[in-house]
């Protein structure tokens, strides 16, 4: 199988994802998937500078995502899957792609988000993918670097009020 972890990171590709997890990994290529980047050729030449060298990268909106891994595509790649938000990952659940575990990381704070855990805010529409998530049988984790503990991610979603 093509999918080595699936990340969501609303910095997308950034120190810790291009050093450390990447490393850790030793994936071949990071898939940033998200419906607006993939349209905006700043974002992509941002996202290609951030990526460590070595890597491939593709900048992909979901449905492209989801058709490209079920057709295939990477199968012979270890593919790092990293998304801002967890609703486009249960997009990717839908359209039949098989993520497993989803590792829950920065979640950035705005004025409708609350906080769950350190660099984890989720709102209502986060929260309710999650759920989906988990219903589906998606283990949900939450570890911001590799050297941290694995936690459980279902029970800090029990904070969100």
């Amino acid at each position: 199988m093509a999918i080595t972890a699936v990340r969501i990171d609303g910095r997308l590709i950034h120190g810790q994802v291009a050093n450390l997890w990447t490393t850790k990994l030793g994936v071949s290529r990071i898939m940033v998937v998200d419906n607006e980047v993939s349209k905006s050729d700043v974002d992509k030449a941002a996202l290609k500078l951030a990526k460590p060298a070595g890597v491939n990268l593709s900048i992909l909106d979901e449905k492209r995502a989801a058709d490209h891994i079920k057709a295939g595509k990477y199968d012979s790649q270890k593919v790092f899957i990293v998304a801002k938000r967890p609703e486009i990952l249960l997009q990717m659940v839908d359209d039949g792609v098989p993520i497993t575990v989803i590792n829950v990381g920065n979640m950035s704070q705005n004025d409708d988000t609350q906080s769950l855990a350190n660099s984890i805010n989720v709102d209502a529409e986060d929260v309710k993918a999650f759920n989906e998530l988990n219903d589906k049988g998606v283990k949900l984790t939450a570890q911001m670097v590799p050297s941290d503990p694995v936690q459980d991610f279902m029970p800090l979603l029990k904070k969100f009020k």
